[in-house]
């Protein structure tokens, strides 16, 4: 485990080290900052001294040891529009993403494993084909679009009528609603709990769940698909294995098998492949955070690059690269957890 984890983290800062030379090397590809710190009244003299305060004349190596130096320190910059530490503003709005991915992540467990197992256990069902038709479409539609349909469809324009209003299930869902006849189409509302500091949670209260409902649905929907055919396809092929055989042979019955023996074995390459698509679900979030507003990491990045906000740029690739960095070992170590015939170093016990 030491030797494991000695290698892992030499890696993460040889990873930390090559995405930090990128996120620093495109940033004069991002706009002269000056033209949104200050007004057309500013003279060339004054913005000559500022640019001179900022570093910004410096040769890159000189810039980026500098900037290396003190984000060993916990330093990542000041942002040029906030004003403050750029650390202290993702911070601010990395609950607020963290959450959408939480909620997505959710979405999709619940509903691709069961699918997933059911297709592979029952492929000639109806209801099979029918899971895995909807599944290719889902893939092929970008989560942009997905998202201004549900809010066409759920929001604006349609009344959904699932429960009749007599009931708990309809009086709940009637005073959840928004007032427009439909579920929150932007922001996280005003019912948040404080967490910790700064840290607010939607999470525990109603109006903070029926905001959360869409963007959630919307970024779930780029890796639903995904998972359940991933589950079904290796479901399949646990089930046509020697020892599943064996076990049929033996007499076990069907639900030992196949949610004992075989869901566990088809488990592990979905671990593997779900650690990743956390990580890439961070990056997806921009699409849909920029559609419902979504106070997080993703559109403080979008506005970022407008007001050529470079600091907080690279700041957030760096916090972005060291998400997928830290997701990826924790990864690793689930997957020698739960099969422990895989040792941590990569050889076979």
């Amino acid at each position: 485990m030491l030797a494991f984890l000695v290698q892992r983290i030499s890696q993460a800062l040889l990873v930390m080290f090559v995405i930090s030379v990128i996120a620093f090397a495109i940033q004069d590809g991002l706009g002269d900052p000056l033209q949104q710190m200050v007004g057309m009244s500013v003279s060339q003299q004054e913005r000559d001294a500022i640019r001179e305060d900022l570093g910004l004349n410096d040769p890159l190596p000189v810039q980026y040891l500098r900037f290396a130096g003190n984000a060993i320190q916990g330093d990542l910059g000041d942002s040029y529009f906030y004003s403050k530490p750029t650390l202290d503003v993702i911070l601010e709005h990395l609950p607020a993403t963290l959450e959408l991915v939480i909620g997505a992540s959710l979405i999709i467990i619940v509903f691709s494993v069961p699918i997933g197992v059911y297709s592979a256990i029952r492929p000639q069902a109806w209801l099979s084909k029918f899971f895995m038709g909807v599944s290719t479409v889902g893939i092929s539609i970008p989560v942009f679009l997905t998202a201004i349909v549900l809010i066409q469809l759920f929001s604006i324009g349609v009344t959904v009528d699932w429960f009749p209003s007599d009931t708990g299930w309809g009086q709940w869902l009637n005073g959840a609603l928004s007032t427009d006849g439909g579920l929150p189409s932007y922001g996280r509302g005003e019912e948040l709990t404080h967490l910790f500091g700064t840290w607010e949670s939607g999470f525990f209260s109603s109006g903070g769940l029926m905001h959360l409902i869409l963007p959630a649905v919307s970024l779930a929907s780029i890796m639903l698909p995904l998972f359940i055919r991933l589950i079904r396809a290796e479901m399949m092929e646990v089930l046509q294995s020697d020892y599943i055989r064996y076990a049929r042979a033996k007499g076990l019955s069907a639900g030992r098998i196949n949610f004992l023996h075989a869901l566990k074995n088809t488990m592990l390459p979905v671990i593997t492949v779900g650690g990743v698509q956390i990580g890439i679900m961070v990056a997806y979030t921009i699409l849909t955070e920029t559609v419902f507003q979504w106070p997080g990491v993703g559109l403080m990045f979008l506005e970022a690059i407008t007001r050529s906000d470079i600091p907080l740029i690279v700041a957030y690739l760096m916090v972005v690269g060291l998400i997928f960095v830290i997701t990826n070992t924790v990864v690793d170590l689930v997957y020698g957890l739960v099969n422990p015939t895989v040792k941590l170093t990569g050889k076979k016990a």
